[in-house]
């Protein structure tokens, strides 16, 4: 055996190692997140997050990399075994990540079943992973739609083909999520949708101005905007303008919890005043309800980003105008029904954020305010078709109906 053989092979040794060692680490932060704390939390995050809602895939493709592996023999030696030893651990921690996602279920109806009762059962889930719920969007999308004068000012509309043309089926507006920079509404809250497309609803999908070409308040406006383009041009798809509803996650939890609670605020309505933004019942998840507080860990990262990339204005001097972006500061007497979800392993935007909007709202709110506070779930917990995203759906659904039903006429 000449020395550059000998090479390759600890190489390749040392790199197999390493791999194992990766999935090891990683497996552990979808269990348990490493920190919550500044920048690094967006790591963990990035890591965490699609491997703790899609742990049969990740397995799955560790399981084959592992074959290879043992195929070329790289298992013989020591070091071998002990990456084969570190995947055979990782493994296993992902059997509990996904037992628990599997089994979080009640953590969605619980918190429904205290206000809703019986008259209101539970929504089956639908069946179908991550790929089923991929090919949802070209089943359902009846139509794309301007409902501005920006380039982003679009609009997916969900619609079963052979939905009743007669202007009685409910809406959802989806405002999608993005740190306020991304705003793609596409693949997000596909599982939510297709759910309620199939049962008659009406799903309009949006996409906004974002930073930081566009500063605030232009993200709002937009949501205002397409929320009067629903009032006035939903009918001809079947949907009903008068049962409107509102939800949206991460950035989109913070703009239909704001949108929500501001309705027909001239301010967020330039050139369309007199238009109707009204909704009747909001659904924020893991949303961002303050944007003054300094209580949290990321606020110091958290308020940077919006003074440069966001608001683009400093915080000392404009402290009302970001008083006024926090939807914690407009709770209110007459607020629609909400349903407020968010998980405790959150390291984007800390649960303790959506705790105190919740206790907020429902200290001066004379309609219903539901939380649902799911343990051990990561930030955009509903995107992929998880257990926790058809979860998700079917709460949702079973809450959407009850505020429909109950509304006052």
């Amino acid at each position: 055996m000449t020395s550059r053989t000998v090479s390759v092979g600890n190489r390749r040794a040392l790199r197999t190692l390493l791999s194992a060692t990766a999935e090891t680490v990683n497996a552990a932060n979808a269990f348990r997140p490493l920190t919550r704390r500044g920048y690094p939390a967006i790591a963990v995050f990035a890591f965490g997050w699609p491997t703790a809602e899609n742990v049969p895939l990740v397995v799955g493709g560790s399981a084959l990399s592992a074959l290879r592996h043992a195929v070329r023999g790289d298992y013989r030696s020591a070091g071998g075994r002990i990456a084969l030893l570190l995947k055979v651990t990782s493994w296993l921690v992902l059997a509990v990540v996904h037992r628990r996602g599997v089994r979080s279920r009640p953590y969605f109806e619980d918190p429904l079943n205290e206000v809703l009762g019986p008259a209101f059962p539970s929504v089956p889930p639908r069946p179908g992973g991550v790929f089923a719920t991929g090919q949802t969007r070209r089943r359902y999308v009846e139509k794309t739609v301007s409902y501005g004068p920006y380039r982003s000012n679009v609009a997916d509309i969900w619609v079963r083909p052979d939905l009743p043309r007669d202007g009685k089926a409910p809406v959802l507006l989806q405002v999608p999520g993005g740190a306020w920079m991304i705003g793609m509404n596409r693949p997000q809250a596909y599982p939510l949708m297709s759910q309620l497309a199939d049962h008659g609803w009406i799903c309009v999908s949006i996409g906004y101005r974002i930073s930081p070409k566009h500063a605030w308040p232009a993200h709002i406006v937009d949501v205002k905007r397409a929320l009067a383009w629903v009032k006035d041009n939903i009918a001809e798809y079947g949907g009903d303008p008068n049962s409107v509803y509102i939800t949206g996650g991460s950035a989109g939890g913070h703009l239909c919890s704001l949108a929500a609670l501001t309705p027909n605020n001239p301010a967020y309505q330039p050139g369309f005043e007199d238009a109707d933004t009204s909704v009747a019942g909001a659904v924020p998840i893991y949303g961002r309800y303050d944007w003054v507080t300094e209580s949290y860990p990321d606020r110091r990262e958290f308020g940077s980003v919006l003074e440069r990339m966001i608001v683009k204005l400093p915080f000392t001097d404009n402290r009302q105008l970001y008083l006024d972006a926090s939807p914690i500061a407009h709770v209110r007497p007459d607020a629609p029904p909400f349903f407020v979800l968010h998980g405790t392993h959150d390291t984007l935007i800390p649960v303790e954020e959506a705790r105190e909007f919740v206790e907020a709202l429902r200290a001066v709110s004379t309609a219903p305010v539901i939380y649902a506070e799911i343990p051990a779930a990561q930030h955009a917990f509903d995107i992929f078709g998880s257990a926790r995203g058809h979860y998700t759906a079917s709460a949702v659904e079973r809450f959407l109906d009850w505020a429909r039903a109950t509304r006052p006429e």
